[in-house]
């Protein structure tokens, strides 16, 4: 009887680590694929360059500029910062953009406004132009920009600001939002109509 027990003990010594010696395998390969992968994503990373760059603009103070050619219809960054309420921006902001056309707010929806200022990455400082080359899109209460046309290394980038304020847009208040963006067809100021 106790040959029986060792020769049973030994076939399941066997089949266990037969067993286990397949999932060990199966479990190698797993982690063989994934760390090719995670490598072919760090040479990836490392290769990769920046598509956008933020330095001094000829526009106005800092802008964003390619850094690669960037493809019509790319998405390139999305507008991030601090998201309010638009009481809460006009609570904090109001008195400081009465005398100022320079902010960093955007208008995600009709209820939420996005702060730059606070946390914001580098599309705020992309700048106006009256002939963009690219537009600012809200999906799901997020803004992105991106490229309505090809554009090169080098070239700002660049969308229609067209702001909408609740006055009339009077000739004294478009020179208080002038455009500095120097294209032929400049329309002189930042707003835009408000048909």
């Amino acid at each position: 009887m106790s040959q029986q027990k060792t020769k049973s003990k030994a076939k399941t010594k066997t089949g266990s680590a037969s067993r286990k010696k397949s999932k060990k395998s199966l479990k190698n390969n797993n982690l063989v694929k994934k760390s090719s992968v995670r490598k072919t994503v760090a040479k990836i990373a490392k290769v990769a360059k920046p598509r956008v760059a933020v330095r001094n603009s000829p526009i106005h103070g800092r802008g964003v500029f390619a850094v690669n050619t960037i493809a019509k219809g790319a998405r390139i960054l999305e507008y991030t910062g601090e998201r309010m309420s638009h009481a809460e921006a006009d609570r904090r902001y109001g008195d400081v953009h009465e005398s100022s056309s320079h902010t960093m707010l955007f208008a995600a929806t009709d209820k939420v406004v996005i702060d730059a200022t606070k946390r914001g990455g580098p599309a705020r400082w992309i700048n106006h132009s009256c002939a963009p080359n690219c537009e600012a899109n809200e999906e799901d209460g997020r803004v992105f920009i991106d490229a309505i046309r090809p554009i090169k290394p080098g070239q700002e980038l660049s969308y229609d600001y067209n702001l909408v304020l609740e006055e009339r847009h009077t000739p004294k208040l478009k020179r208080e939002h002038p455009c500095h963006c120097g294209m032929p067809k400049c329309r002189g100021t930042l707003l835009g109509s408000k048909r």
